[in-house]
């Protein structure tokens, strides 16, 4: 089970979070702290999983952003590369070459698409198609939201004239 996921840029700034275990805001911020000094600091060439305080934290660095996933110690550390990879390769076919900043400015989408990709820290949906297809569901209807709100807008401001 994925307890939680982390999107650190080489800075230390967390870009996402995503907790799939009950943790206390004191104890993110604590979390969060220790794993950015272990992953940042350690080299390109060393392995991706690090043991820590019982578990095992996967991480894959992607231009500049570490990818991070705390699992049980027990679990495949290389499914959780490979969903890692699954991630980037979703959020790159979605917004086109991902960078840090389609990340900050659209992390509502960056939340949405690993909805659709993990629940309850699980694999949830495995097929990229699908996943893209479901966000584009969701943008056509958001879309569509947006412009029946406007007509309603327009219709409610002709009456009050």
């Amino acid at each position: 089970m994925i307890h939680f996921v982390l999107l650190i840029s080489r800075q230390g700034k967390v870009r996402l979070t995503k907790w799939y275990s009950p943790y206390s805001q004191k104890e993110r911020s604590k979390i969060i702290r220790e794993l950015s000094g272990v992953i940042l600091t350690r080299g390109p060439k060393l392995c991706n999983f690090v043991e820590w305080k019982g578990y095992q934290v996967v991480y894959k660095r992607y231009a500049s952003l570490y990818f991070c996933m705390c699992i049980d110690r027990d679990d495949n550390e290389l499914e959780i590369l490979e969903i890692i990879h699954h991630y980037v390769e979703i959020l790159d076919r979605y917004f086109g070459n991902v960078c840090e900043l389609d990340l900050i400015f659209n992390f509502h989408k960056a939340y949405y698409i690993l909805d659709e990709l993990l629940i309850a820290g699980e694999l949830q949906e495995s097929s990229k198609k699908t996943i893209i297809r479901l966000i584009d569901t969701q943008d056509s209807m958001v879309e569509t939201a947006k412009e029946q709100a406007s007509t309603l807008g327009n219709i409610i401001a002709q009456t009050t004239k």
